[in-house]
């Protein structure tokens, strides 16, 4: 009796505060800390210690160059990397021990579940929130990457950021949130060169959401504003053109572009590395358009491209799409489980739409489909970095396709049994 009394209060206060928000972000905010901070404490303490990467040495050396002597350079990596390679210099500047910065990154992701129960909770309701925070809690994919010193932890709680901004500018108009977002969507841009992709299809998002009206309206009235900004860019455009002031960031850029040509598409690789799963094909290298050797290679070979980005498409999903283990319980239960968060995702999106949810929580999907754009174009991660910063977005997708799902079989087991109850 005395055990039934207790649980009949916890009950009670459950129903009390069911309404709190905090009641259900304390937990998953516990819990996402515990998985990215357990993982940070695991990996300091194992035998191998912190992984490193060719791209976590070029961001130390460059940082601990910039506190030695400040000096910016021209190169594609010191303008479209700006972002984080401040940050990372402030911070080392600062704490003088990368661990630390890895820390600052592990904390960072564990919070950011707030930011995904936040957007969910805007988006579609608080169970979809609290499905794809304990999805994002525990996904190996985000918290991979804390352990590294890169731009992608980092970037995925500054996206997070970005998007919960954005929402909050159309629901309360505020001024403050407006600022806010225009600040984080500036640095974004700097940060790294997927967040130019990505803030352009966020750009389209704000597009979809105004009203045609409104966005005249808004070029009415600052007209003289805009058109002044525009012009002012081009001036300053054509005077680095013209002055070959841009000559070490346009060649470094068409170094890494015919980088890419070479080593990536003309080797048919979906990943960055080979594997037995590329596409093969032997390319034209023709040059005789526009005397370019980028252009003369697409117009080339343009349907063998369209053809890798296919394998790309495809690969996009998950390793588990070319190689399953089928003797292994253990590679069946994965499969089983990318397959179960698939199906979830499609259940999801089509749910937004048949419910007409999908306009306003279009974000969501413009920011995975941004990533997926990425990927095909440039390539595949052979770890699905490149990849991570979609993961919480997919979360919140998939969890709105399960809270369907589980919606949907509580109302038919209430129907079979008020049938029964009629029948008896």
């Amino acid at each position: 009796m005395l055990v039934l009394e207790l649980l009949y209060n916890v009950y009670r206060w459950i129903c009390k505060f069911k309404n709190q928000e905090l009641v259900y972000l304390i937990p998953l905010v516990i819990l996402s800390l515990f998985t990215s901070l357990g993982y940070f404490f695991t990996v300091m303490f194992s035998e191998e210690g912190f992984p490193t990467s060719d791209d976590s040495k070029w961001y130390l050396d460059y940082a601990y160059a910039m506190i030695a002597d400040f000096k910016i350079g021209l190169h594609m990596n010191d303008i479209m990397y700006f972002g984080y390679n401040m940050l990372l210099t402030v911070l080392l500047a600062v704490f003088k021990n990368p661990v630390a910065v890895l820390f600052i990154q592990s904390v960072a992701t564990g919070l950011s579940v707030i930011l995904v129960y936040k957007i969910a909770h805007m988006l579609f309701n608080r169970t979809t929130a609290v499905i794809a925070s304990l999805l994002y809690s525990v996904s190996e994919g985000v918290h991979r990457w804390t352990v590294y010193i890169l731009t992608d932890s980092l970037y995925i709680s500054l996206l997070l950021l970005c998007v919960y901004l954005l929402l909050k500018c159309f629901e309360t108009g505020e001024k403050r949130y407006k600022l806010l977002f225009a600040a984080i969507s500036l640095y974004i841009f700097v940060f790294r060169p997927a967040g130019i992709i990505t803030l352009a299809f966020i750009l389209l998002y704000i597009l979809i959401r105004l009203r045609r009206t409104t966005v005249t309206g808004f070029i009415k009235r600052y007209r003289l504003a805009l058109g002044g900004t525009v012009v002012v860019l081009l001036a300053v455009g054509v005077y680095a053109l013209t002055g070959n002031r841009l000559d070490p960031l346009l060649a470094s850029m068409e170094e890494n572009a015919k980088l890419v040509l070479y080593n990536i598409y003309a080797t048919g690789s979906i990943y960055d590395k080979p594997t037995p799963y590329d596409y093969r094909f032997n390319p034209d290298y023709t040059i005789d358009v526009m005397n370019s050797v980028i252009v003369s290679f697409f117009v080339h070979n343009w349907d063998q491209i369209l053809a890798l980005y296919g394998k790309r498409s495809v690969s996009f999903l998950g390793w588990w799409v070319w190689k399953t283990d089928y003797r292994s319980v253990v590679s069946l239960a994965k499969l089983v489980l990318n397959e179960l968060a698939t199906v979830l995702f499609f259940a999801g999106t089509v749910a937004a739409i048949v419910n007409k949810q999908f306009r306003k929580a279009s974000v969501v999907w413009l920011v995975i489909f941004s990533v997926f754009v990425f990927c095909v174009i440039f390539f595949i991660d052979i770890m699905y970095r490149y990849k991570a910063p979609s993961l919480p977005f997919i979360a919140i997708v998939s969890a709105y396709g399960a809270e369907r799902i589980i919606r949907g079989c509580l109302v038919l087991v209430k129907k079979w049994r008020r049938s029964r109850q009629e029948t008896n």
